[in-house]
């Protein structure tokens, strides 16, 4: 039996992450929810009152609102899917491969230890106009330049090849090492009574990964939604505001126009963007697992 002394004094160790989690996580979500109901305006001279739902409401008839949120969408409905068929492929691709496995799987996961400052700025080059390395081997087989980042039809593809290239690696690591704990037994049972191989797919590996597939689409949603620093710098968020994302939009309103408590809806808007698909693909695959 442990001493009461003793007992209480373990929880001591608690002390410095419940610290930490108070200061920097449920004391920032308080102050949010709190800016968020507020009109704290820091280029007008009243004092901030308590305005309820009123940012919430000017928030979503806000047509600056509506196109970030439609850029934010089709940004997350293009990355997502690709995201995860394309790092499912390579996964598949080098899981089969005998030699150099682990060079190949190094070489990818290169981009990913890249912050998003320098991926920006290397397919910022590629990008360019009339110096970029697209449109030279464009011109190389007599096709015509494209603006791969101010026209409005192609912007948007353009970021998603970015982060494609910026993010696939991780994605693809992750996928790998769960197709490699698949026990081999299961395939070699499925060989003894005959299946085929689009049966051997869809009955052993996909319910084998659904548990990682899970936590791949959770974080694949939660960060394509939270897209920011692509946009800022290929676009600044343009042609026409396409580009802008929701992340964009709150900072721009928080720290460019200084509308604090109207940023704060906004953000929570976006929280709401996240946890409707984030909650809907959860639920699915769990009781898919289940």
């Amino acid at each position: 039996m442990i001493a009461p002394g003793r007992r209480w004094s373990s929880y001591l160790f608690l002390v410095p992450f419940a610290a930490s989690f108070l200061t920097f996580i449920v004391t920032p979500i308080v102050v949010a929810a709190l800016l968020a109901c507020s009109n704290l305006d820091l280029t007008s001279r009243q004092s901030a009152g308590w305005v309820g739902i009123t940012n919430y409401v000017n928030a979503v008839k806000d047509e600056n609102f509506h196109k970030a949120a439609l850029a934010s969408c089709t940004y997350a409905g293009m990355m997502i899917p690709a995201l995860v068929a394309l790092g499912f492929a390579f996964a598949l691709g080098l899981k089969s491969m005998e030699r150099g496995r682990n060079f190949v799987r190094g070489l990818m996961f290169v981009p990913g230890m890249f912050n998003v400052v320098v991926a920006a700025l290397i397919w910022r080059w590629f990008y360019e106009l009339d110096f970029g390395y697209f449109n030279y081997l464009l011109h190389k087989i007599g096709v015509g330049p494209i603006h791969w980042l101010s026209e409005k039809s192609v912007a948007m593809r353009s970021i998603v090849g970015m982060s494609l290239w910026w993010s696939l690696g991780g994605t693809t690591v992750i996928l790998l090492a769960a197709l490699q704990q698949i026990p081999t037994q299961l395939y070699e049972a499925a060989m003894l009574d005959g299946a085929t191989a689009p049966t051997v797919f869809t009955r052993i590996t996909i319910p084998q990964l659904r548990p990682v597939l899970l936590f791949v689409l959770v974080t694949s949603t939660i960060g394509a939604f939270q897209m920011y620093g692509q946009s800022a710098l290929l676009t600044q968020g343009g042609p026409e505001l396409s580009t802008r994302g929701m992340v964009q939009l709150i900072y721009e309103t928080a720290f460019n126009q200084y509308r604090l408590g109207y940023a704060a809806s906004i953000s929570w808007l976006l929280f709401a963007m996240i946890a409707i698909p984030v909650l809907a693909i959860v639920f699915w695959l769990r009781r898919s697992i289940d």
